[in-house]
């Protein structure tokens, strides 16, 4: 499995051994609507892929990733490093990095240099507040862009440039259904509801999005479309009843998400209950 070189809080990586085979195996375009880092879309097998995200920034650094080649991303990433000094220790380079990025108007904000700071960030994390800033706070003694990562990124950026990708950073409902054939599949990962994370700041995931995407799965459900959707139906003890009610009417795969050594951080706690609902 390839993984994503961007890290997002409730990345479907380590549950892909599960998820894919849960998936039609002849599809004709993939549609992954909230696409965040694209650890699920770059390791489905269709003729076409769909990639969707609100956060524009991302958007525009992996269509960057998809059109040049990957010595070209390499040398502007190093660079960087170089011209910033960036290390684990170095603090006031990554904050004079993230400034410089932050004054550029944002149609305009290489993605090379917001990769960069995403690999020097806290956890290699992605967060912009709500004037648009690039506002992670520095990954002291731990974020850099080490082997480890370089690796993933050449691996990534190889894999996507096999596939057949079209880019997109638009709102789901802007979708229209009319437009999917029968045999597209659609995935969706949104925000969990009632969560606090990275991705879901600036306003967050309110219970009118969670309705809206459930109608919007109801319509293409309505036209014989297959999708599937990942969520939660409990979080720290949360319960989004919303989602249960509405998932009655399709079937419902429960998920492992015991991640072994994860476990003993887990136990005094109410486990996540994750899930994957489709209508077929």
């Amino acid at each position: 499995m390839i993984k994503s070189p961007l890290n997002y809080v409730g990345g479907k990586h380590k549950l892909l051994p599960q998820i894919l085979p849960l998936f039609p195996k002849e599809i004709d375009t993939f549609y992954d609507l909230f696409g965040g880092g694209f650890n699920v879309g770059i390791n489905v097998d269709a003729k076409r892929h769909i990639y969707n995200d609100k956060l524009h920034p991302v958007t525009n650094l992996l269509l960057d990733m998809y059109q040049n080649d990957i010595s070209i991303l390499l040398e502007n990433i190093d660079e960087y490093i170089a011209d910033y000094g960036l290390s684990k220790t170095n603090k006031e380079g990554y904050l004079r990095l993230r400034s410089d990025y932050n004054e550029i108007p944002e149609p305009f904000r290489p993605s090379c240099a917001l990769y960069t700071l995403i690999a020097h960030s806290f956890n290699n994390q992605i967060r912009f507040n709500k004037k648009g800033e690039f506002n992670m706070p520095f990954g002291m003694n731990r974020s850099s862009f080490n082997p480890t990562l370089r690796k993933r990124f050449v691996e990534f950026v190889d894999k996507l440039h096999t596939l057949d990708v079209e880019f997109y950073s638009k709102d789901f409902r802007e979708f229209n259904t009319h437009d999917f054939k029968t045999n597209d599949f659609i995935y969706i990962d949104t925000p969990y509801l009632g969560t606090v994370a990275t991705y879901n700041e600036n306003g967050g995931w309110t219970e009118k999005d969670e309705r809206d995407v459930h109608e919007f799965l109801d319509r293409l459900n309505g036209k014989g479309i297959k999708f599937a959707l990942s969520n939660v139906f409990e979080s720290k003890g949360q319960s989004n009843d919303i989602l249960k009610d509405w998932a009655k009417q399709y079937n419902v795969h429960y998920l492992d998400i015991s991640y072994g050594n994860c476990n003993h951080q887990r136990k005094s706690k109410a486990p996540d209950v994750e899930v994957l609902v489709t209508n077929y």
